[in-house]
């Protein structure tokens, strides 16, 4: 894979359940700022739903939005999003025939399972980044995420 794409993600919800949206940049190459023309912003936003769906889907649309393989760089403040990735959790979950370690059914398998041949596909790479500190691409997505979220034209969150 030669292509590089650094992706950063937020998700937002106006109470938890209730209104939430994502939103997503994903920069191909080197940043040239938000007007380059390789610079792109996905948001979109939902009726009840809640903010890890909200982190979780922001993560499946920008992967699932490149039309070929990549390396990619995906940036997210969400520990849960992350950590399941990069301490084994979601190996677990599926070795475990989707129980928690606590012998719970693991939450938004769902959007888990979307998730699973989008980072077989694309060799990624997921970074945390502290939410809310002043981070310009992470703030960009929180504002697309939490606008998605006001939004007039909100999708129903088809939940398992």
């Amino acid at each position: 894979m030669s292509d590089r794409v650094v992706i950063y993600t937020d998700g937002s919800c106006l109470g938890n359940p209730g209104p939430g949206g994502y939103g997503a940049v994903l920069i191909y190459g080197e940043y040239k700022g938000q007007n380059a023309d390789n610079y792109k912003e996905l948001s979109q936003g939902y009726k009840e739903t809640t903010n890890n769906r909200m982190e979780l889907l922001a993560v499946i649309v920008s992967l699932g939005s490149l039309t070929r393989d990549c390396d990619c760089d995906v940036w997210t403040d969400s520990k849960y999003v992350q950590q399941a990735i990069t301490k084994g959790w979601l190996k677990n979950w599926l070795k475990n025939g989707w129980k928690t370690a606590a012998k719970k059914p693991v939450k938004n398998q769902d959007l888990w399972r979307q998730l699973i041949p989008l980072i077989e596909k694309h060799d990624v790479k997921f970074n945390w980044v502290k939410g809310h500190s002043g981070h310009m691409l992470n703030e960009r997505c929180d504002i697309l995420a939490r606008t998605a979220a006001e939004g007039s034209d909100l999708l129903d969150d088809n939940q398992d």
